[in-house]
Order: C-alpha cells, then sequence, then structure tokens
C-alpha cells in the first residue's frame, strides 16, 4: 500500500500539469506516491503525461464533472491517504511528508487543508464556514469590509492568523484536500454536483461521521485558480450548486435561496452577478452537463482495481 495517492482531475489543464507534478513529487520527501491523473477534458492531457511522467498513472474519462472524474480516480486508490489537488497548483514551501506525518499522530482527522496563496503570493483563503443564511447575508451586505464583523461572519475565515495555525473548519478549498482513507471509506463525491459545492458536500458528510476537519500549515501551495476573473457562466455554476447544497442539507432552503437572490441583486451591475442571480431565480443548471440525473446519488468507493482503467503510463 502507497502512503498517498495523488489525484489529478485535468479538464484542459494541461499547461498546468508540468508545474504541478514537477514540484509534487520535489516536495514529496520519503513518501511512496501514487499519482494518477484523471482526464476528462479534450487537450490530451493524458498523452502529455504519460510522455513527460511515465511514472504517472492516467485516466481517461468522459466528462460528468469534477467530483465524479475524482471518484474515477478514487476507485483506483490503493493509500492510507488520499489527495485531491487541481493541476493548476505548484508546492512552493514544506514537505507533503511531514503532513502525512502530522495526520498520522492526529487518527481524529478525516481531512486536511493547507496554506494557500494566488499567483501573486497573496494569501487565499481557504479555511470556509459551511453556508448559511447568515453567512450569505453578510457577504451581501459586504460585512468584509468591516474590521470585526468580517472575522466572525461570511463563508471565508479571514484572519491572518489562522492560517499560520492548526485552526479547525467546517470546510476547505476542494484544490488541495488530503484526506485518510478510513474516512473515505464508503464516501465520495457526490455526483449530483457537477462543478462548486462538492468539497463542501464531502467535508460535511465527514463531519457529520465524526471525522475532524482541519487547516495545517505545514505546507504552501500556489493556486493560480484564484487569479482568475469569474466568469457569468462560472459563476452562475457555483450559484446553482450552492442551491443544490441547500436544498441537500437544509430542512427548508428557502431562506438561503432569498439570501443569494439579495446577494446577486445587489451586484447585478455585474455580468456574472446578473447571470447568478438568473439561476438564483429560475434554479435551471447553467452548463447543461450539470443537469442531475435521477439516477446520480452520493457515490461509495468502490473496489475497481487498477488493470481497469483505460489508459495507464508505463512505470
Amino acid at each position: 500500500m502507497d502512503d498517498v495517492c495523488v489525484i489529478i482531475v485535468s479538464h484542459n489543464g494541461k499547461r498546468w500539469l508540468d508545474g504541478a507534478l514537477r514540484t509534487l513529487f520535489a516536495h514529496a520527501g520519503g513518501l511512496a506516491l501514487d499519482v494518477v491523473v484523471v482526464d476528462n477534458g479534450s487537450d490530451g492531457s493524458a498523452a502529455y503525461v504519460e510522455e513527460r511522467f511515465p511514472g504517472v498513472r492516467t485516466i481517461v474519462c468522459a466528462n460528468r464533472g469534477f467530483g465524479p472524474a475524482n471518484n474515477v480516480g478514487l476507485a483506483t486508490a490503493d493509500a492510507r491517504y488520499v489527495l485531491f489537488l487541481n493541476p493548476d497548483t505548484e508546492f512552493l514551501d514544506g514537505s507533503l511528508e511531514d503532513l502525512v506525518r502530522a495526520l498520522d499522530r492526529r487518527p481524529d482527522v478525516g481531512l486536511a487543508g493547507v496554506r494557500q496563496v494566488g499567483g501573486r503570493g497573496q494569501l487565499a483563503p481557504s479555511i470556509r464556514r459551511f453556508p448559511s443564511v447568515p453567512n450569505m447575508l453578510a457577504e451581501a451586505l459586504g460585512v468584509e469590509r468591516l474590521p470585526f464583523l468580517r472575522y466572525l461572519l461570511g463563508e471565508r475565515v479571514l484572519a491572518p492568523a489562522a492560517y499560520e495555525r492548526e485552526t479547525s473548519c467546517d470546510w476547505t478549498s476542494g484544490s488541495f484536500m488530503l484526506a485518510s482513507r478510513e474516512a473515505l471509506e464508503g464516501q465520495a463525491f457526490d455526483e449530483r454536483f457537477f462543478l462548486f459545492s462538492e468539497e463542501t458536500d464531502l467535508c460535511w458528510r465527514l463531519k457529520e461521521e465524526g471525522w475532524e476537519v482541519v487547516h495545517l500549515p505545514l505546507l504552501t501551495i500556489r493556486h493560480f485558480e484564484s487569479e482568475r476573473s469569474a466568469t457569468p457562466l462560472m459563476e452562475a455554476q457555483a450559484a446553482y450548486a450552492r442551491l443544490q447544497f441547500a436544498r441537500k442539507h437544509f430542512i427548508w432552503a428557502g431562506p438561503y435561496r432569498l439570501a443569494m437572490i439579495i446577494r446577486y441583486a445587489l451586484r447585478a451591475r455585474r455580468p456574472a452577478a446578473r447571470a447568478a442571480l438568473e439561476v438564483a431565480f429560475e434554479e435551471e443548471p447553467p452548463l447543461p452537463l450539470a443537469r442531475p440525473s435521477l439516477q446520480a446519488t452520493t457515490v461509495s468507493a468502490p473496489g475497481t482495481t487498477r488493470s481497469s482503467i483505460r489508459s495507464r503510463s508505463p512505470m
């Protein structure tokens, strides 16, 4: 059994993979890694990895969303820990081995995140609170601009000191999530979430099972996604996923939906906010593939063998 199975889902993310994989191996320490790139795009990510990183496994699958693609990789994992890692990341400081050793001493922790910065080196808030009506209203009213309330309300934890120490959190950014094999037993991403909120849902379910979710600043990574401006399509998809989460986990999703409408209505001069506002009113998925199937459900991690994958790099 390997120490860590690293799953990287690449949807047309070939241009990022060299930096992600090179720095991953440079900061792995003495760990035994099994790295798999799940290619659900059309830019030839799998072929690129097979040529440049022959020790990395590849899987080619249809694009059914971010969570389903991670589940495809998870089904082939045979390691003590699983790292879900975005392709647009680079390891900057610290050792993955140190992080794993810290979790070995903390059997109560099911999932951990690390310190993240954006492309210019600025702190990228990755410690999050679960969605709620107060947190959505706080974001709607711009509470993040107020000196005191900004540290208490809103989904993002903004206090810089929280990122310099171990900090308990509700959920952490899906760009880097290291989960224990034991915590993932019978758990996987809910495939009804095509994109966004799938990591929030996974952390919610882990915490319901009694697992801790923590931020551990033993590693620092750069996440380039935070440098991209939100497009109307992506903002609309994020809004749709928030509504999916609310309908799944809240007794009554109506107040949360109303808080979302207030948030986007106050920003309606922005095209992205108008697109999200339309979704909040109509609750229709903006991405055609994001429409949930009646058969889709929370998927348990099956015991698929590695020989069943469609493509594999030579070892």
